[in-house]
């Protein structure tokens, strides 16, 4: 760790390393892997990887060459955050969004790139192919048959809070410096999370300051730090961070480039998860304890449980959204749960 980094970090579990060796063998890697690991330089070959090592004037000046002229959306934070994309005492958010064009953002941070404590500014979740020309063919990663979202995160000194993503993702650090840390799935409990539909980004995140954490006010958290893992990554490295896996991230240097890929597991025509939690809390949470009693036995039954136990006494043809889901079958269950909240 840096000289004048949080001691806490020093005291966590490193997330495992792996060498592979091509497309082939980073394939069966992912496809066998449900805990992270890190591949250091499996993208050293990337042209932005080589002008990020140069410097991060030379790094901007890459993607200038490769942007399309349209609008990024880009987050402002304060200068006394510490680089800290967070809420507000309101509970609103402590940055401001913005839209620009590329130029005049990296031009911002070009001019403060030496300053002490520079404005954060922060451009996250960028589609590769919808906002540069060519970025994606000379700097990617061989995914094989997977249908890969590629995004680009692109910033100064930033600390996004711990959260975590359904699909699967390979973050490659493209220009300075990146600090993981890593819970389970299910330490969520021990994260204290916040609000589910007021967040910085659509998914909820943790509370607590990993920079500095309160455990009169989150005791549970150590807990949590007892399962963390953290990995630094520099220019060239990667890491999987499989599905659900709450991920608290970094930028360490002046100027930051991330590029990351998401696939899922299971089907794009399938509902997110999301969307149920939210419409349970709607149509469930509020109900008498008799009622959700009965209706957590029923979830039980119909979703978590055995899906032959529910189904075994009915016809195959007859099963209707019962049976294992289609397309077919997927729309029409969603048009019938947009008519009914419609009403």
């Amino acid at each position: 760790m840096a000289e004048g980094e949080p001691a806490i970090f020093s005291a966590l579990s490193r997330v495992p390393e792996i060498i592979v060796q091509g497309a082939a063998e980073l394939d069966d890697r992912l496809r066998g892997a449900d805990a992270p690991f890190v591949v250091r330089g499996l993208v050293n070959d990337w042209p932005l990887v080589q002008a990020g090592r140069r410097s991060g004037r030379e790094a901007r000046s890459y993607l200038l060459d490769h942007h399309r002229d349209m609008p990024f959306t880009v987050s402002i934070g304060d200068a006394q955050s510490g680089g800290r994309l967070f809420y507000d005492d309101a509970m609103g958010m402590n940055f401001r969004v913005a839209r620009g064009k590329l130029p005049d953002i990296l031009g911002q941070i070009d001019r403060s790139e030496d300053e002490p404590s520079p404005t954060p500014i922060y451009l996250g979740s960028i589609n590769v192919r919808g906002y540069f020309r060519g970025l994606h063919e000379a700097n990617h990663v061989d995914l094989g048959d997977r249908d890969a979202t590629a995004s680009i995160w692109i910033g100064t000194r930033t600390r996004i809070a711990a959260h975590n993503d359904q699909p699967d993702n390979l973050a490659c650090v493209a220009a300075g410096r990146r600090r993981f840390t890593l819970f389970p799935p299910g330490q969520f409990r021990n994260l204290y999370l916040g609000p589910v539909d007021n967040t910085p980004a659509g998914r909820a995140i943790s509370m607590v300051d990993l920079h500095a954490p309160d455990l009169d006010a989150y005791p549970r958290f150590a807990e949590a730090m007892e399962h963390a893992q953290v990995a630094e990554l520099d220019a060239g490295d990667a890491i999987f961070i499989p599905s659900l896996w709450w991920h608290h991230v970094e930028g360490l240097a002046p100027f930051n480039v991330l590029v990351n890929y998401w696939w899922r597991n299971s089907p794009g025509w399938l509902g997110q998860p999301q969307d149920a939690l939210n419409h349970a809390i709607l149509a469930l949470r509020d109900q008498p304890e008799d009622q959700k009693r009965y209706w957590r036995e029923v979830f039980d039954h119909y979703v978590f449980g055995d899906e032959n136990e529910a189904t075994a006494h009915l016809p195959e043809g007859g099963r209707g959204v019962l049976a294992p889901l289609t397309p077919e079958t997927a729309d029409r269950l969603r048009s019938y749960l947009l008519r009914q909240l419609s009403r």
